[in-house]
């Protein structure tokens, strides 16, 4: 069975940095599509980054500038680098995995298969 693991999520500063981690098995990873999203309490689940198959990325414009989302095929892992965080950051953030994806359809969390449990990201002022 197909399953995603998220790590790296924690406490930190406004100003500091995480990256976070996403391991997948039970599917070939190479390929898929691999995007981030975010839920702060009481909100909506919010799109934060992509990555392709081919490598080509697409950001949520509020965090273009901060974050960068990365993946190695042969440790079957996605990445976030979160840089500059800001208290608004502070979210579950999740990763999913979608093979079949348009390009059209990226940015919304219905059209993805697979979901990992999620890991807390807290920014303190």
């Amino acid at each position: 069975q197909v399953q995603l693991v998220e790590s790296g999520g924690g406490l930190v500063q406004a100003g500091g940095s995480l990256r976070l981690s996403c391991t997948a098995s039970g599917l070939t990873f190479s390929r898929y599509t691999m995007a981030w999203f975010r839920q702060a309490t009481g909100k909506e689940r919010e799109f934060v980054a992509a990555i392709r198959y081919s490598g080509s990325t697409h950001y949520l414009d509020s965090v273009k500038a901060r974050f960068t989302i990365s993946r190695d095929n042969a440790k079957n892992t996605v990445y976030l680098q979160m840089n500059s965080l800001e208290p608004d950051d502070t979210a579950v953030y999740y990763c999913a995995a979608d093979r079949q994806i348009i390009l059209s359809s990226i940015r919304g969390a219905e059209h993805y298969d697979y979901w990992g449990q999620g890991t807390q990201v807290t920014v303190s002022s």
